[in-house]
């Protein structure tokens, strides 16, 4: 009874487009159009700024967090064209802009649409620890996670609607699931994405930190920094849709090999 109730939210939500997440190779189903998913982040992403304070392009932090994101996005352009998988990028127009906010956080929507809060700069440190949040965040959208994860929560809270319909007859719903999807509002490491997509995230990031010139090492540190920085906090492993700390750190040193080798000094 269950699959054809998920069988028939499926159809209901369109036509399914099923492509491989670059470098890691895993094989993916899209519910949801990502023009449409673009055209939701211009609308929201807007709505977020006009919401709260950014931080002037000329301060020195707001100017490293242009600078990182410019070189990640430039890496990953150059990356996807010479490997076949530009459509992945098709249509962005990247924005990067810090946000006043003690909140440990950072995100991406769809079409590069990038906010980093000052509350994570602490954590991060430097500009090689900013790019690893960045690289991370950049790579839930490349990877088009929040598709997967709206496409979930579709069928879940609206009954296997189409997104277009839920837009029309049910905006604050279609904004609250847009959000979500994307882990805006909430912290770093919310429950916005599954296991696998944070571990997808972590690997794709590494490589977009390597191309983009820097170490991917770094990584190792940062993790670290936000182990101390939760106090023990998180929650175990098996109640949480994340990696606990330890097989984070774990599998980013496992995977830091491969990585290093798009590292260029």
């Amino acid at each position: 009874m269950k699959i054809r109730i998920l069988a028939v939210a499926i159809i209901a939500l369109g036509v399914l487009s099923c492509s491989k997440v670059p470098i890691s190779g895993r094989k993916q189903v899209n519910l949801l159009p990502e023009t449409t998913l673009m055209g939701m982040s211009i609308t929201n992403y807007k709505s977020f700024l006009s919401q709260n304070t950014t931080v002037a392009a000329t301060t020195s932090d707001a100017a490293m967090v242009k600078r990182v994101g410019e070189k990640v996005a430039k890496a990953i352009t150059i990356y996807l064209n010479k490997n076949g998988a530009s459509k992945r990028i098709k249509g962005f127009n990247w924005e990067f802009n810090l946000v006043q906010s003690n909140e440990v956080n950072a995100w991406c929507m769809p079409g590069g649409k990038v906010v980093v809060y000052t509350g994570i700069l602490p954590i991060t440190k430097d500009e090689t620890g900013l790019a690893v949040v960045m690289g991370h965040e950049i790579a839930h959208a490349i990877a088009r996670h929040g598709n997967e994860r709206m496409s979930q929560q579709l069928v879940i809270q609206a009954g296997g609607m189409g997104l277009g319909a839920v837009i029309q007859e049910k905006p604050e719903l279609a904004k609250q699931l847009f959000l979500g999807a994307y882990g805006i509002g909430a912290n770093l490491g919310s429950l916005a994405y599954s296991r696998s997509h944070e571990s997808e995230a972590d690997k794709l990031g590494l490589v977009f930190m390597a191309l983009a010139g820097y170490d991917p090492s770094a990584a190792v540190s940062f993790w670290e920094r936000m182990a101390v920085q939760s106090g023990g906090a998180a929650p175990l492993q098996i109640l949480s849709t994340h990696p606990s700390d330890a097989t984070r750190i774990k599998n980013i040193k496992e995977f830091l090999p491969e990585a290093l080798t798009y590292y260029k000094k």
